[in-house]
C-alpha cells in the first residue's frame, strides 16, 4: 500500500498539485496535511490527521464511481474522519474559495463561506 501511495505522490493531477502547493509545509494557517496518505485499505488525497479531515480532489472518473466513493467515505467516517470532496475544475478555477472552505472547516466555523464552492461536497 505504501509503495502505491509513494507512486501516487509522484504523479499528482494538476488540481492536486495546485492544492498541495498551498497545503504543504503548514502553509494553511499552520495545519499539517499529508498527501496520498493510506488510511486502512484506501489512499486519501489529503488529510489533516489532527482535525481528522480528509480532502478529496475528484476528476471526471468519480462521476461514474459513486458507489465506490460512498463505500470509501463510509469507511473513513466510521474511523472518525470528515470527508470533503471538490471537483478538479473547482480547485483549478476557484482555488481561493476551496482553500477558504477548507480553512473555515478546520477552524470550526459554522458557515465556511457565504456559499461553498460549487464543487464542495461534504460526505
Amino acid at each position: 500500500m505504501s509503495e502505491y501511495a509513494r507512486k501516487l505522490r509522484k504523479n499528482l493531477s494538476d488540481a492536486e498539485r495546485v492544492l498541495w502547493q498551498i497545503l504543504r509545509n503548514r502553509q494553511l494557517a499552520g495545519w499539517k496535511f499529508r498527501r496520498q496518505h493510506p488510511i486502512g485499505p484506501f489512499i486519501v488525497d489529503f488529510v489533516c490527521i489532527e482535525k481528522k479531515l480528509v480532502v478529496e480532489v475528484d476528476g471526471g472518473q468519480h462521476a461514474t464511481s459513486l458507489q465506490e466513493d460512498t463505500k470509501r467515505t463510509r469507511y473513513l467516517e466510521n474511523k472518525g474522519y470528515r470527508v470533503v470532496r471538490f471537483w478538479n475544475n473547482d480547485v483549478l478555477r476557484e482555488s481561493d474559495s476551496v482553500l477558504n472552505f477548507v480553512l473555515n472547516f478546520l477552524s470550526g466555523s459554522p458557515s465556511p463561506c457565504p456559499s461553498p464552492p460549487k464543487g464542495a461536497r461534504e460526505k
